[in-house]
C-alpha cells in the first residue's frame, strides 16, 4: 500500500494539517517539525499527491501535446522543449499522437481532456478548418498551434479571438529554399511533398515554392504527393527521369524526412545525389547534417517552437484564469512567427552540364 499522509502524521509525532501545510507552503511550520516531517516521508517512502491537491484546487497543472507523430524528429525536438520548459515552470506534460490522420484529432484531444489538462499545444492538418480548435474553444480551453500557420485573413470572424500559434513563415521559408536551388543554376525544379490534405504546412510551403519560380521567370512542375515520407515512391521517381530532357535537375521536398527517403530511392535507381539531381529538404533535422552529402534543408528551431508554445500556453491559462476571477474578458492569443535559415548542404550542387 502507498504511504498516507495521515501515516507520515503519526510517524512525526504531528497533525495531518501541520504536514499538509509543510507540503504546500514550506515556510509555514518550524525548521524542527519540517526536519520530522522529513525524516517521516523519507522513512516510509512517501510521494504527495499534487495531482489530488492541484484538482482540489482547480488546475491541474498539466497540459496535452497532440502531434501528428514521433517518428520525425522535429516533433520529438519540439516536445523537448515543451518538457524543459513546463519542468521549469512546474506544469506536466501528457501526449499523444495522431499519425498524421485528421479524424484522430478529436479523439486525441477528448484523451487529454478526459485527464483534466489544463490547456494543449497541438499540430492539427488544417488549422483554418478545424472542428476540434472549434471544440477547445466552445469549452474554453487554452490551447497553442506548433508549426500551423494560420493567415491573419482565416480570423476575420468576429466571433472568435485569434488562434495563438507558434511557427516559422513556412511559405516564405519554401521560397528561400527553391531561390537557392535557382541560385545554383537549377531551371527545372520539382517539389515533393506528403499529401496536401494531410498537412496545412506542406500547402504553404507549395505556395513559397511557386514564389519563388514565379520571381525567377521559371515554370513550376506539377507536384508529386506521396502518401508518407517513409514509402518507396520509386515509379513517380522512375517516370520523373524518364526523359533527360525534361526531367528536373532539383527536388524541393516538403520535410527532411521525405528528402532523405528520395535520395535513398533515386540511388537505388542508380541516379546519383547531386551529380545527376539535387536533393532540399525542409525542417533541418539534426541527422540531415549527419549524411553524405549534408542534406541541404531550411532549418526551423523546433526545440524553441516547443518552449515558447509551452509558455505562450502557461501565459494564457494563468491570465484566463485571473480574468474569470476578475470577471474580465479572455485576453488575445499571441501569433509568434520564429526565424529560419538555410543550410547549403552537398545535397544541392549547381546542375552538371549536358
Amino acid at each position: 500500500m502507498r504511504p498516507s499522509i495521515k501515516q507520515v502524521a503519526n510517524l512525526a509525532g504531528v497533525s495531518i494539517a501541520t504536514v499538509s501545510r509543510l507540503l504546500n507552503k514550506p515556510g509555514s511550520v518550524s525548521a524542527e517539525t519540517a526536519e520530522k516531517i522529513h525524516r517521516s516521508i523519507e522513512q516510509l517512502g512517501f510521494r504527495p499527491n499534487f495531482t489530488g491537491r492541484n484538482l482540489r484546487a482547480g488546475s491541474s497543472r498539466t497540459v496535452g501535446v497532440v502531434v501528428p507523430t514521433l517518428s520525425n524528429t522535429v516533433f520529438a525536438q519540439c516536445l523537448q522543449g515543451i518538457e524543459l520548459a513546463a519542468r521549469e515552470l512546474d506544469y506536466s506534460v501528457m501526449f499523444t499522437t495522431t499519425e498524421y490522420l485528421p479524424e484522430d484529432e478529436s479523439a486525441a484531444v477528448e484523451l487529454l481532456l478526459g485527464h483534466r489538462v489544463d490547456g494543449v499545444i497541438l499540430t492539427v492538418a488544417d488549422a483554418g478548418a478545424n472542428a476540434t480548435l472549434d471544440l477547445l474553444e466552445r469549452e474554453k480551453i487554452p490551447f497553442v498551434l506548433t508549426y500551423n500557420q494560420l493567415a491573419l485573413s482565416s480570423d476575420v470572424r468576429t466571433d472568435r479571438l485569434p488562434r495563438a500559434s507558434v511557427s516559422v513563415d513556412n511559405r516564405a521559408a519554401a521560397c528561400d529554399a527553391v531561390t537557392h536551388l535557382v541560385k545554383l543554376g537549377h531551371r527545372r525544379i520539382q517539389m515533393l511533398s506528403g499529401r496536401f490534405n494531410a498537412s496545412d504546412r506542406a500547402i504553404q510551403r507549395y505556395y513559397g515554392y511557386l514564389d519563388a519560380m514565379q520571381a525567377a521567370g521559371l515554370e513550376p512542375l506539377p507536384a508529386i504527393e506521396v502518401e508518407r515520407h517513409t514509402l518507396t515512391a520509386a515509379a513517380d521517381y522512375q517516370q520523373m527521369m524518364a526523359n533527360p530532357a525534361h526531367r528536373p535537375t532539383a527536388l524541393f521536398c516538403s520535410n527532411d524526412l521525405l528528402a532523405m527517403s528520395a535520395m535513398r530511392d533515386l540511388r537505388a535507381l542508380g541516379l546519383r545525389v547531386p551529380r545527376d539531381i539535387s536533393v532540399m529538404g525542409f525542417d533541418g533535422i539534426p541527422v540531415g547534417g549527419l549524411m553524405e552529402p549534408v542534406l541541404a534543408s531550411v532549418v526551423q528551431p523546433s526545440e524553441q517552437i516547443g518552449d515558447v508554445a509551452l509558455r505562450t500556453l502557461v501565459g494564457a491559462i494563468e491570465r484566463g484564469a485571473a480574468a474569470a476571477a476578475a470577471g474580465g474578458a479572455p485576453v488575445a492569443a499571441a501569433r509568434h512567427v520564429l526565424p529560419h535559415t538555410v543550410r547549403e548542404g552537398g545535397s544541392a550542387a549547381p546542375p552538371s552540364q549536358p
